[in-house]
């Protein structure tokens, strides 16, 4: 064991770039359980209810007990507002450890630290109490232990008491009764801290973008005749500056002062960072104490009724909510896991986090300084706030703890009302750069950050004099919100100056696995499926909507393209110098994808905020598309797009020549293996037979048109109707009040037969079958419509039961929805028959729903394949039945619409808003008069 301790310790300062000489005085750490969710620890373990409880066993520690098999799932929102309710799960934890020390710490500073324990926490240390209880989840609780700890071989015992209850009411109310999983346990790594005897206890750096260097460096005692030296680094060891300032007499600090030349600024685009030792150095010139530490040169300003600024410039937040949280450990983490979470951020284009509702791990805020995250650092607090003496425990814990990471832009004092206004003196209190202190979903620091705005009071909120930047927005329920209405509140809040951005909710759904329900994913119906990918980061279609609408770099393909692309730099600091462009002349035939053309060309000098073009030749003659890829300076790719140039070729009909002029008898149409029966009753398609088999594809085409339920006929919410709230998620057919006419054949061109079904009185007109003597069928279909809609288009039915893959050549692989086009890009995308249930089960992309951009898409039957081929791929949709939503229909219940070419399709809602409130893009369609359409039919 001594070994261990020692190679550890020698590790321990090698990777801190310490010397074996500075190991004696810098700062060293042994950890008592594992660092993360990765490499746990097993302490014994008695839970005192709920599952497995009643019994002395071993638990991995750091963990949530949880989701290690103790205790009882519950979630806040059941005892909302409640601080003592009955029912509540409040079963209690008991650890036990024994540790040894090394013999060499002895006459050193000792402190026991948790990094966080939920909720209420009792610690004794060798029988004696370590400290007074802690009450307050989310927080590094520190104990000195100095006069309570055995060096050597001499075993410590360690042995806590956590509540999962508090005994406190605003603990409870802000930590316990909120929309988010409540856990217990020692949940974040336990470990002992040495110290030289005299040291340093903390620092408070504040480095400015014009190089000045202030630090705040306290002393855990006064020591007459002592000096701090300051050695400032680059992040390759490489000396930058240094300095040496006088601890004042009888004091027990320093404020150290100086300027640094030139350094490199950090930014969430250029997170340049340095490293800084702070060495205690006594009368005699002996070194007590190194403390190391990293930080940035930044300038955090805000101006009031203007905007956020970096280091002079006025930065636009691209930022999303973040819990920290894992479907089999809960909020335990690893770095690893925290590290997923940043480049899932980033990958998405976003330049922001806000951690709703509680500080987060240490690591996940290093990692956003060495990648470039701005980050909201939050109090606990949700409706509920912490009262008083006890809320200024926590700011101090978390605020001295988080106050060096230059990604800290903003202190948020709780959550929508969760503020305790007596608190909002207390972060500055410890914050030498005095950083802005935001009420989420308040106006408090010239930040007026109101929740959830439709888009027309966005608008309004951007007119008023704050600074505009809600701090959550766009709420992404299943497959609502997020990227939904995105570009349309983006397009605007770009725009108007006084907008800094904003907080999408939310990164992930929040769904446990449920080690004590088989293993099952429990979002707790809608409570927890909020995020824009699932529990495992599993890509939801709003993924790459945000991705594209977010990108900052944009490219555009002119209408007069002869090989210049438009490009955008909607960076705030970076030019375009860095950006590579990787292009490829795509040509689709016979359904597949050979790039006929490509290349590479190195982003021009276009400064951030600013536009310009790059070239990439003129278009080869048989090329379809051109995609064309952007990769930022650190090799990432910020978004892929596809142009279309024009339409790939058709999909031949059949391999086999063409026969005779097919006849029609009695409904009936043979041409080649191909059978058409029709309906001679109502004109439409009965059914198709090959030599495979019977397609049960029939019934169409029919006509619909839908309105959203408590809309009037006027498109407006119809308050007439006392039942139209309970209707906003459902859809109202428009009935077609027409009657069939005749149904005809005539002869057509190259040999074809026209079918022709002719209505009158209603809304289908007619539909013509051009049936080839191969088998294969031209369907053009004429409609005639005024009113507001918003499905609309021609359907046939096909039993799902019956179909088992699809593949097609347009917008992919996700499907689209009208106020949610972005993302999808042109290519062969293919996946087979899936059924997710939202907030159930995560395999996407969906294989229902509406496709843009379709040329060609098959669908392979128990009787073989359809083909079909809309006439016009920039208007026509192609519906696969209709999306599914959650069980509980938050969002909609859309109407079943089979297979189907449609000119109008819906838009989704989110949790908050109806479509009507999501932008233009979500708004309703005005039919107005004939519609024609067709489609290419193919029978395998």
């Amino acid at each position: 064991m001594k070994r261990l301790i020692i190679s550890a310790l020698t590790l321990l300062a090698a990777a801190t770039g310490a010397t074996a000489q500075e190991s004696n005085v810098t700062t060293q750490r042994q950890y008592l359980s594992g660092h993360g969710c990765d490499d746990m620890v097993q302490w014994d373990f008695f839970c005192t209810g709920g599952n497995n409880s009643g019994k002395w066993t071993k638990i991995g520690v750091p963990s949530c007990w949880e989701l290690q098999g103790f205790g009882t799932y519950q979630y806040g929102m059941k005892f909302y507002g409640k601080a003592f309710p009955d029912g509540i799960a409040d079963e209690k934890g008991m650890y036990k450890y024994e540790f040894k020390l090394p013999k060499e710490w002895a006459n050193h500073h000792i402190e026991l630290v948790f990094e966080a324990s939920m909720t209420d926490t009792e610690v004794k240390i060798n029988k004696r109490k370590a400290g007074s209880k802690h009450m307050g989840a989310f927080y590094r609780i520190t104990y000195d232990v100095t006069d309570r700890v055995f060096f050597g071989d001499k075993k410590n015992l360690l042995e806590v008491t956590v509540s999962k209850e508090s005994e406190n009411a605003g603990v409870n109310l802000s930590e316990r009764r909120a929309d988010y999983w409540n856990f217990g346990g020692i949940f974040r790594p336990v470990f002992i801290v040495c110290k030289p005897a005299l040291n340093i206890e903390r620092t408070a750096i504040n480095a400015t973008a014009d190089g000045e260097f202030n630090a705040y460096v306290l002393l855990n005692h006064t020591i007459e005749g002592a000096k701090v030296k300051t050695t400032i680094s680059d992040m390759n060891g490489r000396k930058v500056a240094e300095n040496t300032t006088a601890v004042r007499k009888g004091s027990d600090h320093a404020d150290v002062a100086f300027k640094v030349s030139n350094p490199k600024l950090w930014t969430a685009e250029t997170p340049n960072r340095y490293k800084v030792d702070f060495a205690l150095i006594d009368a005699k010139g002996k070194t007590l104490h190194i403390e190391k530490d990293k930080f940035g040169f930044r300038t955090v300003e805000t101006r009031e009724s203007d905007g956020l600024y970096i280091n002079g410039k006025k930065v636009n937040i691209r930022g999303v909510n973040r819990h920290s949280f894992r479907p089999e450990t809960g909020r335990t983490l690893s770095y690893e896991k925290n590290l997923e979470d940043v480049k899932l951020m980033k990958s998405m284009n976003m330049n922001a986090v806000r951690l709703s509702h509680y500080p987060a791990d240490p690591e996940f805020y290093d990692i956003c300084d060495s990648l470039g995250l701005y980050v909201m650092d939050e109090l606990s607090g949700w409706h509920g706030h912490h009262e008083t003496v006890n809320g200024q425990k926590l700011i101090r814990e978390m605020v001295t703890r988080d106050v060096n990471h230059p990604s800290i832009i903003w202190w948020s004092n709780g959550n929508e009302k969760g503020w305790n206004t007596e608190l909002d003196c207390e972060f500055h209190k410890w914050d030498v750069q005095k950083r802005p202190v935001l009420h989420p979903q308040g106006n408090f620091s010239g930040y007026e950050t109101m929740h959830y705005r439709s888009y027309g009071e966005s608008n309004e909120y951007m007119r008023k004099p704050e600074i505009w930047m809600p701090t959550e927005f766009l709420h992404a329920l299943y497959d609502g919100g997020a990227g939904a209405g995105l570009h349309d509140y983006w397009e605007v809040m770009r725009q108007w100056p006084r907008c800094a951005g904003g907080f999408i909710w939310a990164l992930v759904d929040e769904g446990v696995k449920r080690v004590d329900m088989g293993g099952m994913i429990d979002n707790v119906g809608n409570y927890g499926a909020d995020g824009i990918v699932g529990p495992h980061h599993e890509k939801e279609g709003s993924y790459y909507t945000v991705k594209q609408v977010w990108s900052p770099v944009q490219v555009f393909m002119p209408e007069d393209f002869s090989g210049k692309l438009n490009v955008e730099n909607r960076y705030n600091f970076l030019s375009l110098k860095g950006v590579k462009f990787d292009y490829s002349y795509i040509r689709f035939a016979q359904g597949k994808e050979t790039a006929v053309k490509s290349g590479t060309v190195n982003g021009a000098d276009i400064a951030a905020d600013s536009k310009g073009q790059i070239t990439v030749g003129a278009a080869p003659k048989d090329a379809d598309a051109l995609r064309v890829k952007a990769t930022d300076q650190y090799g990432e790719e910020v978004f892929t797009w596809v142009f279309k140039l024009k339409d790939s070729d058709k999909l031949s009909a059949k391999a086999k020549a063409a026969g005779s002029r097919p006849q029609m008898q009695n409904g009936e149409v043979k041409a080649g293996r191909v059978t058409y029966t029709f309906n001679e009753k109502d004109g439409t398609l009965s059914g198709v037979k090959t030599a495979k088999g019977e397609y049960k594809f029939a019934n169409g085409p029919k006509f619909f048109a839908y309105r959203r339920t408590d809309r009037s006929m006027d498109q407006f919410y119809n308050h007439d109707d006392k039942e139209a709230e309970k209707k906003k998620t459902t859809y109202s057919e428009y009935a077609d009040q027409g009657k069939f006419d005749k149904l005809t054949a005539t002869e057509g061109e190259n040999d074809t037969l026209i079918v022709t079904a002719t209505y009158k009185l209603g809304s289908l007109q007619k539909a013509e079958w051009h049936i080839a003597p191969d088998g294969g069928a031209r369907l053009v279909y004429t409609y005639l419509f005024n009113g507001v809609v918003d499905l609309m288009g021609v359907k046939f039915d096909l039993p799902e039961g019956d179909v088992k893959h699809k593949e097609w050549l347009g917008n992919g692989p996700y499907r689209v929805w009208k106020n949610r086009i972005h993302g999808p890009q042109l290519g062969i995308w293919a996946n087979d028959y899936n059924d997710p249930i939202p907030g159930e089960s995560f395999d996407y992309p969906e294989f229902k729903g509406y496709f843009a951009g379709v040329q060609w898409m098959k669908l392979q039957t128990n009787a073989g394949t359809i083909t079909l081929q809309p006439g016009n791929a920039e208007k026509d949709y192609v519906g696969v039945y209709q999306p599914r939503d959650g069980r509980d229909k938050l969002l909609y219940t859309l109407p079943e619409t089979g297979i189907s070419m449609m000119q109008v399709i819906p838009a989704v809602r989110n949790k908050v808003n109806t479509t009507d409130l999501n932008g233009p893009s979500a708004q309703p369609v005005w039919a107005n008069g004939t519609y024609t359409g067709e489609v290419l039919l193919d029978f395998e």
